[in-house]
């Protein structure tokens, strides 16, 4: 097969295109060979080796969580699922998308919605984890005021549009340039953050704290008392228990049945993936620039394969 590998921590021209030995199914695994790879911050960051205290990958590594493919074998015990199946995936810890096949569990597989491109069911279900879970987390239910930060990203942009499709009045954060793209995913107002000030607007019920630092702090001051933030990345807590403010990580998970009602989302016309453009395999350097340029403000870049 071909892969992208690196083994060592570095700029983005650490990664080669390299051929490496064909991976075989073993037990309660399938065999896929991918389509598109969904290229994430996380990717970035741990390529630069900015999260060595909280993962410690083995190299060679091959990037990437998300894909879609085709099944090409079974291995024993694997009876729910035939070759030429067309599948999303989130490769489990040490492996990776950005290949031309790769070997699963049959439990980090899911059936792709036949909605979706091939392009945006790569780029599916690591965002779709995270924005469900964050949404579910948080219960809101029709009527609520609910405030997105980053809602043209891959995160924020499915839910902006989850919380649309269950009510919510919805508010998010965004660059000046986004604020249409924004408004067509569902959100009732978009607020520029590179001109307004977010904390201006009405107390909202719920926030949704997906970038952290300054903007955590200073998301409960638009917050009504016995409101709720919901966040996703590393923050300091701040206590506000004489306001009634609950604060609460939403825990991804990457259990079997979360990410199957991700993929029934998407095929039940709620959600769709943002995907800001595609590049083939080999480019997977000039991908991972762009993010850590700030070129990447709507979803995701996608490899095609």
């Amino acid at each position: 097969m071909w892969a992208i590998q690196y083994d060592r921590y570095g700029p983005p021209d650490v990664m080669r295109l390299v051929e490496a030995p064909d991976p075989v199914a073993g037990a309660g695994e399938v065999l896929v060979q991918v389509q598109a790879s969904g290229v994430a911050p996380f990717d970035v960051k741990l390529r630069a080796g900015a999260l060595q205290q909280h993962f410690a990958p083995r190299f060679p590594q091959i990037p990437g969580r998300d894909g879609v493919g085709v099944v090409v074998a079974l291995g024993a015990g694997v009876v729910d699922l035939a070759v030429g199946d067309r599948i999303c995936l989130l490769a489990p810890r040490g492996s990776g998308t950005a290949a031309t096949l790769i070997a699963c569990p049959r439990t980090a597989l899911v059936p792709a919605p036949s909605a979706l491109t091939t392009a945006e069911a790569g780029a599916l279900l690591q965002p779709g984890l995270s924005a469900l879970i964050a949404v579910e987390t948080a219960a809101v239910s029709p009527g609520m005021r609910v405030l997105v930060h980053g809602g043209a990203g891959a995160v924020g942009g499915l839910m902006v549009q989850l919380l649309n499709h269950r009510g919510a009045i919805v508010s998010a954060t965004c660059r000046a340039a986004n604020r249409g793209y924004v408004r067509s995913l569902g959100a009732q107002r978009a607020i520029a953050y590179d001109e307004e000030d977010f904390t201006r607007i009405e107390p909202q019920d719920v926030v949704f704290d997906l970038i952290g630092g300054d903007v955590h702090a200073r998301s409960y001051d638009v917050l009504r008392d016995g409101g709720q933030l919901v966040y996703l990345v590393a923050a300091p807590f701040v206590e506000r228990s004489e306001r009634g403010i609950t604060v609460t990580r939403a825990m991804v998970t990457d259990r079997p049945d979360v990410m199957a009602a991700v993929v029934q989302a998407a095929a039940d016309g709620i959600w769709r993936p943002g995907v800001v453009g595609t590049l083939p395999l080999a480019d997977i350097g000039e991908a991972h620039r762009r993010i850590e340029a700030g070129e990447v403000t709507r979803g995701r870049i996608v490899l095609t394969l």
